[in-house]
């Protein structure tokens, strides 16, 4: 996933940027409410990641325009407002969860997880695709029963066809799950993971629309 984390504590923000990374998706780190704004103004996210008390306003406020102009991209607040009354005016402004700070890293993984599953319809971490068993959870793959492992980018690759199964991805649709910004990116860097995928999942495992795009091959 493309995921925008707007948090202005340093020692915190690197910390979640890195754990977020190492599970293989593309990160965009701001650390103020109208870098967030021009951010969300020119990529698509796939999820938020929300601070509520940032340099130039409150996140609350951020998230009530968000979903006041229809934007219903899912956001995780993250904050050390504790207090009952707090994460209920964060819930009714329309988050999807809350963590409390300072939180355990790999919770915070799987609150991406789950709140990811269900954006896409389907809440269960364990999907068969053919040959494959793919626990999302776990982020672990099983073909014919046999474990197969794959790299962090690979893995955020197949993930991006398995979450739009029926879905013409494009070459930039494609790059953007990787790459966050002002990363290079080789020309034939999709080409290069697609082959790597194919040797590993199946020849048919992701179909190629010449001139368009790839999606996910048939069952």
């Amino acid at each position: 996933m493309r995921i925008l984390l707007i948090e202005d504590d340093a020692v915190l923000g690197a910390a979640v940027h890195d754990q977020i990374a190492g599970d293989g998706h593309s990160v965009d780190w701001v650390k103020r409410l109208d870098a967030a704004s021009d951010a969300m103004a020119s990529t698509g996210y796939e999820l938020v990641l929300l601070d509520l008390m940032l340099p130039d306003g409150r996140g609350i406020r951020f998230l009530k325009e968000l979903r006041a102009r229809g934007d219903v991209t899912p956001v995780i607040i993250l904050t050390a407002l504790d207090q009952i009354t707090d994460r209920i005016e964060g819930l009714n402004a329309g988050a999807d969860d809350y963590l409390i700070k300072p939180f355990d890293l790999a919770e915070l993984s799987a609150r991406i997880g789950s709140v990811a599953r269900r954006y896409t319809g389907n809440p269960n971490p364990i999907i068969r695709h053919g040959a494959l068993d793919v626990d999302l959870a776990a982020r672990s793959i099983r073909r014919d029963g046999t474990p197969v492992q794959l790299t962090a980018r690979e893995w955020a690759l197949f993930e991006a066809f398995l979450s739009r199964p029926a879905q013409l991805l494009s070459k930039a649709q494609l790059e953007d799950r990787l790459y966050a910004f002002g990363a290079e990116i080789e020309s034939n860097t999709i080409e290069v993971h697609v082959s790597r995928l194919r040797k590993k999942l199946g020849a048919d495992v992701i179909r190629t629309e010449r001139g368009l795009g790839y999606r996910l091959g048939a069952p």
